[in-house]
């Protein structure tokens, strides 16, 4: 199963981007268009009287799935769960809000949005017509450790198993079908921004994760995958970790040095090499500070990552619906 799942990774035989997948009875997913509009995965629920949708994405990538949605099913949109609370993930729930749906969100979620918006929100309306032409809605249904959706046939469980990607990070996990909806706490490529979490809990996050017993996993960003994602996740960081510990005494000057060395050694994993990009400076350095060391940059290292994490993600490009 592992060796067929990496060689549709190789080969580009997985791509579904903007499509529609089945994955159970009245269970999807969509792949989002990451690099063209900087759009998120989403997935959605249809239970017997409403819809819960995973993920706000931007307002963009909320109204590309809502018609989708509309042509499956005709019972009306009534949650929207937001995973954590960057931009490509709950930006949009102003959108599903006007379509008859609550924000739903781990508490932490509320706390972070409280806590960098609207400065973040305003800073990539600047970039984003879709944003621009919406407003900044918070989660206002919340949840500490559980919140649970079940109507007799389906049951979807949203959960909370510590810091990770962000300090709110939500996971929605369907028992019966054994699918798991991650967020960016998982992604399958090179996906991953660590500036507002800590790898070293997202480890032992990942691990509660783990004792599911998913079978399948619908990552943040990045092609479904098997459960064998979640491990394939923590294995990167476990391995990032090991490798910046080596070097975790050296001066910054010499850390960024050795980056392309560190990054040479990761990538000769089969197993985690996809998960190595653009941003591996800036995970390198993040790991780094974790361990006492300071950054590369001084002066806003921080702000930087995340400029460059929104960048990825398409908020400075000029996108309209």
């Amino acid at each position: 199963m592992r060796i067929l799942f990496l060689l549709l990774l190789a080969t580009g035989a997985h791509a579904q981007i903007n499509q529609v997948q089945k994955i159970a009875p009245d269970v999807y997913f969509h792949e989002g268009d990451l690099k063209g509009r900087g759009h998120c995965n989403n997935g959605w629920v249809i239970f017997e009287d409403y819809v819960l949708v995973i993920d706000g994405n931007f307002p963009s990538g909320a109204k590309e799935v809502i018609p989708k949605i509309r042509a499956i099913t005709d019972k009306p949109i009534r949650f929207a769960f937001d995973t954590h609370h960057h931009g490509d993930h709950a930006y949009g729930n102003q959108v599903w809000v006007e379509n008859g749906a609550v924000p739903v969100a781990h508490e932490g979620v509320l706390r972070e949005m409280q806590k960098f918006e609207p400065g973040r929100w305003n800073d990539s309306a600047k970039g984003r017509k879709d944003l621009a032409e919406s407003k900044l809605k918070f989660p206002t249904l919340l949840y500490t450790n559980i919140m649970i959706f079940d109507d007799g046939k389906h049951r979807v469980e949203l959960l909370h198993f510590g810091v990770a990607h962000t300090r709110g990070d939500g996971f929605a996990w369907l028992p019966k079908e054994k699918i798991l909806f991650t967020g960016d706490a998982c992604v399958n490529g090179p996906f991953n921004f660590m500036g507002d979490g800590d790898s070293e809990q997202w480890v032992k996050t990942l691990e509660g994760a783990k004792k599911l017993g998913a079978k399948t996993i619908c990552p943040g960003h990045g092609p479904l995958g098997t459960g064998d994602l979640l491990e394939d996740q923590q294995k990167y960081f476990v391995e990032l970790r090991k490798q910046v510990k080596k070097v975790s005494r050296k001066s910054p000057a010499d850390v960024k040095a050795l980056v392309d060395d560190i990054k040479g050694t990761v990538k000769e994993n089969p197993q985690i090499a996809r998960y190595v990009g653009d941003s591996f400076q800036a995970q390198v350095e993040k790991v780094y500070r974790e361990m006492g060391g300071k950054p590369f940059v001084p002066a806003n290292a921080a702000q930087d990552a995340y400029h460059q994490h929104a960048h990825a993600h398409g908020s400075h490009v000029d996108h309209g619906h």
